[in-house]
Parts: structure tokens; sequence; C-alpha cells
């Protein structure tokens, strides 16, 4: 008896049928995750969005992010917990990326809880800049609230569609 193989679904964009799945992994991830209402009004705005697939179709990772001008904004990255470590999130980031390129943006600005080191090393990694604090930014238990760090990475402007040079 041969075994028959399953594809893996394909990256693609958030749809709002997808929001259930999505926010499992958003509360196991996360003590403060997002609302529902935060990935519809994503999805409804147009927010650049992708959704990864493990080996068997389910979901296992997603990103959204803000086009604004010659920006993007990384609003939400996240790896389901057991999948983390494998390469995920890297992927997720040369696809936006990509699309950064795409569109002909020249930065990329995020936002990250200064107590997640292991998500800004990588972003350093991937040569993202540190060049800010938001003070207070993330809700904390207690009712506290956690700094976040602001972080940017300056994309290549070759191929930029005004022919501005940096």
């Amino acid at each position: 008896m041969s075994a028959v193989l399953r594809p893996a679904a394909l990256p693609r964009r958030m749809a709002v049928g997808d929001i259930d799945a999505v926010l499992a992994i958003e509360q196991a991830a996360y003590a403060f995750p997002w609302t529902h209402g935060n990935f519809v009004d994503s999805v409804a705005a147009g927010h650049w969005s992708e959704l990864h697939f493990d080996t068997e179709g389910r979901l296992a990772a997603y990103a959204v992010a803000l086009p604004v001008v010659d920006e993007m904004h990384l609003l939400n990255l996240t790896v389901a917990p057991a999948l983390q470590g494998r390469g995920r999130a890297r992927a997720l980031l040369d696809r936006l990326q990509a699309e950064c390129r795409e569109r002909s943006l020249v930065t990329l600005w995020l936002e990250v809880r200064v107590s997640n080191t292991r998500a800004r090393r990588l972003y350093g990694w991937r040569g993202f800049d540190e060049v800010g604090l938001r003070r207070a930014y993330y809700p904390a238990p207690h009712g506290e609230r956690e700094d976040a760090v602001v972080m940017r990475l300056m994309l290549p402007s070759a191929g930029r569609a005004d022919g501005a040079l940096d």
C-alpha cells in the first residue's frame, strides 16, 4: 500500500473566512492577542496579508501589514507556537520584503515588545535598526503596560518607479 501525500496549501492572502483559524493561533501565541475585530478590519481595509500552511494544509503562520504612501508597517507576524523556530517568520519576512520591492516602498516599520528578545534578534539579523521606543505601548499583566521598540528597515531603492536617489 502506498501513501498518498496531500500537497500543502500555497501561501495566500487572508480572507474573512480564515479569521477563526488565525484567531486560534493568535490566542495560543499571545497573552494579549488581537481581537476578531482587528483582523476583520484589516481584511476589510485591504491591508497586505499572507497566510502560510504546514505540510498538512493547516494554518501555520500569518502576517498583516499596512502600506502607507512609500512605507509599509508590519502590524502582526505570528507563527503557531508548536511550529516556531523552523524558518516560518523568516519566510513571511521574505514575502513582505518582496511585496515592498514590488510596490517600490522605501521603509518597513514595526514595533516589538521590549521583552521579545527572540523577535528583536530576528529583525536585527534581517537588517532592521532599533530607532525608537514607544513607552507603555503594549498591555501587560496586572494592568501594567510594556514598552515597544520601534524598528526600521531601509529598503533598497534600485528599481524605484520614481527614479529617486537615496
